[in-house]
């Protein structure tokens, strides 16, 4: 019988990792949460819950005891406007918390969940877990910054023996995106308030199946390697059009250079910093995450963790978009 917590339950991802762990019977489910959590919408789940916070050292070790394997969905990322020193120095501080309480606890392994963002441009337009940053990236989006901190931590970590693995799925769309985080571009699009996107090119991949290769990797994986948890490649101008197709509209978004993209962001940002209202669409971490992409190769995936993608795309998308129908965020 393997016990196995998860942070972040609550959001997208976690809430697929908790739903898969807990559908194995070899397998005891515990929800790691803030004590400010509204676990409400965990009412499918069975689990033990114990409370946590990334911020908290002690609190995360005690989380920890007794469990065999931790998945951390809950990794930091800027939502709201804070200095690059802020973002960093938060990310920081609850990247050493997860590596201490993973040492400290003595739990098999412990995963955390890093972005394809903190991945460089490969030169032949398709990248691998190989490829790192030999200095800080040149895009000082906090986003791309705080990914790549983490991103960096964790490598280290495992490195001098620590069980940590870096599990990064990539552009992931599915139910249980209550934010909603990456499924704002569908639900803006479909409701016809999206300002526009920049083209750029991805991987996407449906949350059920990132939930099986971030476990894969969690169980199986090797420590302090990375693993590219993967979908299908295809542009950002292609994926739109498949949304707003399946989304029955049939006018498609403004495509919005990238330069004139940041300039718009850059001054809608400094006018919420200072006079609030609504937070920005196309704020750093949107722009960040349509045109820093690129595609992704998953075969080190497949051939250490024997996983590969079941759902494809057109139906990825098909079951997030009822889920977001039947929630009420798509009003058209």
């Amino acid at each position: 019988m393997n016990k196995i917590g998860v942070i972040g339950a609550t959001g997208m991802l976690g809430h697929h990792t908790a739903e898969l762990v807990q559908s194995d019977p070899n397998n005891e489910l515990v929800i790691i949460h803030r004590q400010s959590s509204d676990l409400s919408s965990l009412s499918d789940l069975q689990y033990q819950n114990r409370v946590a916070d990334l911020n908290d050292p002690v609190s995360l070790i005690r989380s920890f005891e007794g469990l065999d394997y931790v998945l951390n969905c809950g990794a930091y990322y800027p939502t709201t406007p804070k200095s690059l020193k802020e973002e960093i120095d938060i990310a920081k501080n609850q990247m050493n918390n997860f590596i201490n309480a993973i040492q400290e606890s003595g739990i098999k392994k412990g995963l955390y969940l890093g972005g394809s963002i903190a991945i460089p441009k490969s030169e032949n337009g398709i990248a691998n877990e190989e490829l790192t940053y030999t200095k800080s990236p040149s895009n000082k989006s906090a986003y791309v910054q705080v990914k790549w901190i983490m991103d960096k931590m964790a490598r280290e970590a495992g490195n001098n023996g620590i069980p940590i693995v870096i599990g990064i799925p990539s552009m992931t769309f599915g139910e249980y995106d209550y934010g909603p985080s990456t499924g704002r571009l569908i639900v803006h699009t479909l409701n016809q308030t999206l300002p526009g996107f920049v083209n750029g090119n991805r991987n996407v991949i449906y949350a059920g199946d990132a939930a099986r290769g971030l476990l894969a990797a969690c169980i199986h994986g090797n420590i302090g390697k990375r693993y590219l948890i993967t979908g299908e490649n295809i542009s950002m101008y292609d994926l739109v059009k498949k949304i707003i197709t399946l989304g029955g509209i049939d006018k498609m978004p403004k495509q919005v250079p990238l330069g004139i993209a940041k300039l718009v962001s850059k001054i809608k940002m400094t006018k919420y910093r200072y006079l609030g209202g609504e937070l920005p669409l196309l704020d750093d971490t949107a722009i960040a995450v349509m045109s820093a992409g690129q595609f992704l190769n998953g075969e080190k995936a497949k051939s250490e963790l024997g996983y590969e993608p079941k759902v494809t795309l057109e139906e990825g998308l098909k079951r997030t978009i009822t889920w977001f129908e039947q929630n009420g965020y798509i009003h058209n």
